[in-house]
């Protein structure tokens, strides 16, 4: 059994990993600003403090930790944005540093946003096209803290994660609230690829790498062949069992993102994204089918 603690672990995605790991009988520390629980641990996400303590009993250190890009990429918010990866992954590299039992792993949130707008190229680990935008300088600017900090003793790995699908957070809610108000039909062209992931094979993946001890690097968290916009949002409309939905043009997306506070990008760019390492290395999925996932995810 491990000790794994996960940094930023209190939103959805730590959810999602804390109960499957306590599930599997691991032992769940999570680093938070606003401890409610025996398992969380206090901290700002900015200073060493009592919290590195912790990390000497840890066999895994998973960082979640970053503001959401959520938002209105404003200069107050991007610099939040890029503040809240770059400064806590020094911070985690700092303190695994100080450690004398440190971690044996550390993965680092990273994002399949890295690459760039692809419907056609199919992006993986060893070929993708990073790009050169806002997200993807982000991105970049990530990994690159995360791995220019060495760690001697602990293997490291950045998780390239695309949209995680999931019961209770994630995208699933804001698109089921489109698709009950009838508002569920393609956005812009429906042709942008969505790559994503079930909530239990993103869990199975990062457990999986856990055990296989001579992986490193870099993994796209993301299902063998990604849909299109168009049939996850036909999908959704099936499996919630609304007959129609009205489709929304480019113009009136970005309209709508401004007026809600978010970017177009979000929804606009097509993610082309394929988990070559996982597959190479043996890691078979259970969800695959976008369809039989949303089944699965509502009812």
């Amino acid at each position: 059994m491990k000790t794994i603690t996960i940094a930023g672990g209190s939103g959805f995605l730590g959810q999602v990993l804390e109960n499957y790991f306590v599930n599997k009988g691991h032992t769940i520390y999570i680093l938070t600003r606003t401890p409610k629980r025996k398992n969380d641990i206090y901290w700002n996400a900015k200073d060493l403090g009592q919290w590195t303590k912790i990390l000497n009993q840890t066999d895994v250190l998973i960082n979640l930790a970053g503001k959401s890009v959520d938002c209105r990429y404003t200069d107050a918010n991007k610099k939040r944005i890029y503040e809240s990866r770059i400064d806590t992954t020094h911070l985690l590299g700092l303190a695994i540093n100080l450690c004398e039992n440190p971690p044996e792993v550390w993965f680092n949130s990273s994002t399949a946003t890295i690459y760039r707008h692809s419907t056609d190229k199919q992006m993986t680990e060893a070929n993708g096209e990073i790009g050169d935008d806002f997200s993807m300088n982000i991105a970049k600017s990530w990994e690159k803290a995360f791995y220019t900090i060495t760690n001697p003793k602990t293997r490291k790995i950045a998780l390239r994660t695309s949209i995680v699908l999931g019961k209770d957070g994630g995208a699933i809610t804001p698109l089921k609230n489109l698709v009950t108000f009838g508002l569920g039909g393609k956005q812009a062209s429906g042709l942008q690829k969505v790559s994503w992931i079930h909530e239990l094979d993103f869990a199975r993946a990062i457990a999986f790498l856990i055990d296989h001890e001579t992986l490193d690097g870099n993994f796209n968290l993301s299902v063998p062949e990604p849909t299109n916009n168009k049939i996850l949002m036909k999908s959704f409309r099936k499996v919630m069992a609304i007959p129609f939905g009205i489709s929304h043009p480019e113009w009136l997306i970005k309209f709508g993102a401004k007026l809600i506070g978010t970017e177009p990008e979000l929804v606009l760019k097509s993610r082309n994204v394929i988990p070559k390492r996982l597959l190479d290395n043996g890691f078979k999925f259970i969800h695959t089918d976008i369809e039989l996932a949303l089944n699965d995810l509502i009812h």
